[in-house]
């Protein structure tokens, strides 16, 4: 796994914890050049220099994905100080799931910026230096629950159907630039993503159910470092993972 990965100059946005903490560490000791971004600038500085301690090579980069000029920014940053982008990781995304009846319209409009428009701002920070390069990855971050709804569930499972739509799409697009896409859907992982949940039923019944059939963000940082690692010319195009225990 570690031949295409080695050297390579890797973008990840929700670095500073869960999934995208994980899979910087992972890509970091396959040896892999991690750019850490996110708003928790504390965190992800501790992150590099944890990644740069243990021999590898991180740069932390505060940005808020929801602002696309701070993200193009994380993009001109990383080609100044490494040259290249070989990986986009889109991973930042909120889940504060509720019914709809009851109306939490500014939790909507959160997931809708983080979760889409965070994604759509990687994207167009990366593009034209890949397209530029003609080589790249954009691996994108949705769920399981973009591809079923749940109690809850509706608007948030509503933003991650939109990334697997948006990634395909663009998966068609760039053929030309020989640029790869990978969508990555994850089941149960124990993150702080239940935190975000501002109801306290729906909050407690999937602390309840993730607690007990939940499995680690090191399962998402493998599966990402597997699309990573294949030849150039394959494409794994979508990942769906659960825990072996999940029903849903």
């Amino acid at each position: 796994m570690e031949n295409n990965i080695k050297d390579k100059v890797v973008i990840i946005t929700g670095a500073s914890s869960g999934m995208g903490e994980a899979a910087a560490k992972h890509l970091a000791s396959l040896g892999a050049t991690v750019v850490l971004g996110a708003r928790r600038a504390d965190k992800i500085e501790k992150l590099a220099k944890d990644i740069q301690e243990n021999g590898g090579k991180a740069l932390a980069v505060e940005v808020d994905v929801t602002k696309r000029e701070e993200v193009k920014k994380l993009a001109v940053e990383t080609v100044k100080q490494f040259g290249k982008i070989d990986v986009i990781l889109n991973n930042a995304g909120v889940m504060p799931l509720s019914p709809i009846d009851r109306l939490n319209v500014e939790e909507w409009d959160t997931m809708i910026d983080v979760n889409i428009k965070g994604v759509l701002n990687g994207i167009a920070a990366v593009l034209p230096y890949m397209k530029e390069q003609k080589f790249g990855q954009i691996i994108n971050t949705s769920s399981v629950a973009g591809h079923k709804v749940f109690n809850g569930s509706a608007v948030y499972s509503a933003t991650k159907y939109a990334v697997r739509a948006l990634t395909e799409g663009l998966r068609m697009e760039v053929k030309p630039y020989n640029i790869r896409t990978t969508i990555v859907c994850p089941g149960a992982v124990k993150t702080e993503l239940l935190e975000h949940i501002s109801e306290a039923d729906i909050q407690q019944a999937n602390k309840d159910y993730v607690g007990e059939v939940g499995i680690s963000p090191d399962s998402f940082a493998r599966v990402v470092a597997f699309a990573i690692s294949q030849p150039e010319d394959v494409d794994i195009n979508e990942v769906i993972f659960r825990p072996t225990a999940q029903e849903l």
